[in-house]
């Protein structure tokens, strides 16, 4: 049996009932030397290989085979369920490597090296990079787990020794050092007292030999000894002085260890303490599964029954049609071919003209006249049919050929489905800024939807007669921007949808509250007083990151009192002199400080052009340590203000005259820093505010002296990273 964590012997877990948790999501078998992803899911080595491999084969004439160094060579592969989902990943990941261009080519090489392909277990893409699989960690608690599921599934099958000679013994040990397996005897005579293989590990007979010690697959002779919190990742000391994880949060392995192990412990004492609770969900599921088949089954006959009779009808309304035009039919020949009759009589020699002829040879006057008077109408009548010629009848069908477009659209518009299911707002992708931008989500078991109708409605304005919700044009996708709306204004939306003109019952609201003052648009500016070696701007110059580099490493060591050190800073490329502007940001979390806020031209140039004495905390009045000197100048109104986040925390200087502050509590000056941050100037009357830019509550306000110029002003210290809010346009929605 395998044992969860610390847990008592109650909560041990037999380990036959884990075993879907052992099935690689590819191959559905066993995992086999599973390597973990930097998603954290796990994929078989040859699985990933294979995948690769499948990747390159439009590059390779179709016969050709092809294997990665150091395999056995190719290898034949069962068309099998798995695979089909494997040609699937393998066809996506080709698509996406077109789509990247030139990434993922080796140097001097012909063809394409593929290193970039979806996780079958999350879609999210993965991306090898350079080094291909090598950069992928053995997923070995894993793999020991599915080798002692291996053992108990084999309990009658023994390990045998691998230095006995015929017979061999059964093996009792396994020496992880020397990767076999030994009987007593064998393991005394290879292990003696006193010799270096006295002290290896040895532990039961398994065939699961995995290395004692984990190597970085960046740096391959240096072990793991630290864990990075951003990428979730064993590293080495090298990934963190220079490698890819110099700007990120490590902790040592000791301590990770411990903490992933507590919470993983509490996961699973809680879920084991829950276990009737979980078995009353799985009762109620089961019923209703098979309230699902039955209702299914209900709806079928339902259904089938409909269409039944609809074919029925549709069946007595085709014999009637083709019984009338049957009759049609048959009634027009009898009268064209009896007219053609008539017509043949006409001929000499023959019919009507013949009997005239022979009428014309009688003698006898009286007998003449009696037959010749009935003889003369009938050919006075052929004579005026022949100048009048017309059909007896029509040999056109036109009055039975049939115009059902309007029973084919009602057909098609039948609603089989009811009422649509109510859409749900995604308020983790909806959001206020320039304009506002709406997602929502359909339920995932409903029918296709015609369109979506978005109804707004600004709040707080019963009095002024304008509460009616306005709607919107019809929307045909899963979002929608709503333009127009009013600043510093509290909004209300909801959606619903429209199938066969039956419309959905409306989503639940939610509101949303615009920001104080028009949206500001700018870009970071990398020509005043940018610092390229510790700063380093995204392509678009929308985000900076604060690199800690050489050049940081020097300043620190010319240092020789304290550890303050100074920021960099980096403005925006366009400049406020008059009016209410708004712009929102996001700092990483992990950040360790930034200063964001506002700064007139003449401040900057200071900042930028003098030295100051980065040894010192308190050479700004505003320098974001609790030095007191910002109590002492809260009053006089400065050219800047700045406010301190980092870590998580978003700190508010003791003079903060926001409303509910404790300016004695030191606990509510630091408050969780919020996820979006938005900044307000309000250049006329001279002040700026702070708010939490998902709920629009000012968290911070105080008198700024605008004299000059106003830019947004941004200071770095450490790693940090900030990403200003991109506008909201129509363009936008074709990506999403």
């Amino acid at each position: 049996s395998l044992s969860c964590g610390s847990s008592s012997p109650e909560t041990t877990v037999p380990i036959k009932n884990i075993e879907r948790e052992l099935i690689c999501p590819i191959c559905k078998e066993l995992f086999t030397h599973p390597l973990i992803l930097p998603c954290q899911h796990s994929v078989c080595h040859k699985c990933v290989r294979e995948l690769l491999l499948l990747n390159h084969e439009d590059s390779f004439d179709a016969g050709s085979e092809c294997s990665l160094p150091g395999s056995p060579g190719p290898r034949s592969r069962v068309p099998s369920p798995s695979m089909e989902r494997l040609d699937r990943l393998a066809r996506s990941a080709t698509l996406q490597r077109r789509s990247f261009g030139r990434r993922g080519w080796r140097r001097g090489s012909v063809t394409p090296r593929v290193t970039t392909f979806p996780c079958p277990g999350c879609q999210h893409d993965v991306d090898l990079g350079e080094r291909g699989m090598s950069m992928l960690f053995r997923n070995f608690t894993l793999e020991s787990i599915v080798e002692r599921y291996r053992q108990a599934a084999r309990a009658a099958v023994a390990i045998m020794c691998n230095m006995c000679k015929p017979p061999q013994q059964e093996a009792t040990k396994s020496c992880m050092d020397c990767k076999a397996s030994y009987c007593n005897e064998c393991f005394k005579f290879h292990h003696p007292w006193g010799t270096p293989k006295a002290q290896h590990e040895y532990v039961g007979p398994t065939m699961n030999f995995r290395p004692k010690v984990l190597m970085c697959p960046e740096h391959e002779m240096e072990k793991v000894n630290m864990y990075c919190e951003v990428c979730r990742r064993p590293v080495c000391h090298l990934c963190k002085l220079g490698g890819s994880h110099a700007n990120h949060k490590v902790t040592s392995m000791s301590s990770a260890y411990k903490i992933l192990k507590e919470k993983l412990s509490k996961s699973i004492h809680y879920l084991i303490s829950k276990e009737d609770q979980v078995r009353t969900q799985i009762s109620h599921l089961e019923v209703l599964i098979n309230e699902t088949e039955e209702n299914g089954q209900v709806a079928e006959c339902g259904a089938y029954e409909h269409f039944e009779r609809l074919f029925q009808t549709l069946q007595e309304r085709k014999s009637e049609m083709l019984n009338s035009i049957e009759q049609s039919r048959t009634r027009r020949l009898e009268q064209l071919r009896g007219q053609v009759e008539e017509y043949q009589g006409m001929l000499e020699n023959s019919g009507l003209v013949g009997y005239a002829q022979e009428v014309l040879k009688e003698t006898d006057q009286s007998c003449f006249v009696q037959t010749a008077k009935q003889l003369h109408t009938r050919i006075a009548k052929s004579t005026e049919s022949l100048r009048t010629f017309h059909p007896a009848a029509d040999p056109s069908f036109d009055e039975f050929v049939l115009e059902t477009s309007r029973e084919e659209t009602m057909l098609k518009e039948l609603c089989f489905g009811g009422v649509p299911e109510p859409p749900i707002i995604d308020l983790s992708r909806s959001h206020v800024y320039n304009e506002g931008l709406l997602c929502w989500q359909l339920a995932e078991d409903t029918l296709a939807t015609d369109h979506q109708v978005l109804e707004y409605r600004r709040l707080g304005t019963e009095q002024d007669g304008d509460s009616r919700w306005r709607l919107t044009d019809r929307v045909y996708g899963p979002s929608t921007v709503v333009c127009d709306l009013e600043a510093d204004s509290l909004y209300s939306f909801r959606v619903r949808s429209c199938r066969n003109s039956l419309y959905s019952p409306y989503s639940p609201e939610v509101t949303f509250h615009t920001p104080p003052a028009p949206a500001f648009g700018f870009l970071f500016n990398d020509n005043c007083g940018f610092s390229s070696e510790r700063l380093a701007l995204s392509r678009r110059r929308d985000s900076v990151e604060s690199m800690a580099g050489m050049a940081f490493l020097l300043a620190a060591e010319r240092v020789q009192t304290g550890s303050y050190m100074g920021l960099d800073y980096i403005i925006g490329d366009t400049g406020i002199s008059q009016g209410r502007h708004y712009w929102a940001f996001r700092v990483e979390p992990h950040s360790y400080l930034v200063k964001v806020g506002v700064a007139s031209d003449s401040k900057l140039l200071e900042w930028f052009h003098n030295p100051r004495d980065t040894s010192s905390p308190r050479y700004d009045h505003d320098s974001g340590h609790d030095s007191g000197s910002e109590d002492t100048c809260y009053d006089l109104s400065q050219p800047f203000t700045l406010l301190t986040v980092g870590m998580g925390k978003m700190f508010l200087p003791k003079a903060s005259i926001s409303a509910g502050s404790d300016h004695g509590d030191h606990s509510n000056r630091v408050l969780p820093m919020p996820q979006r941050i938005g900044v307000c100037l309000d250049y006329d009357a001279g002040r700026v505010y702070f708010y939490d830019a998902d709920t629009m509550r000012c968290l911070y306000e105080r008198q700024v002296d605008c004299s000059g110029t106003m830019y947004p002003a941004f200071g770095l210290m450490g790693s940090g990273k900030v990403h200003l809010e991109e506008f909201i346009t129509e363009k936008r929605l074709s990506y999403m």
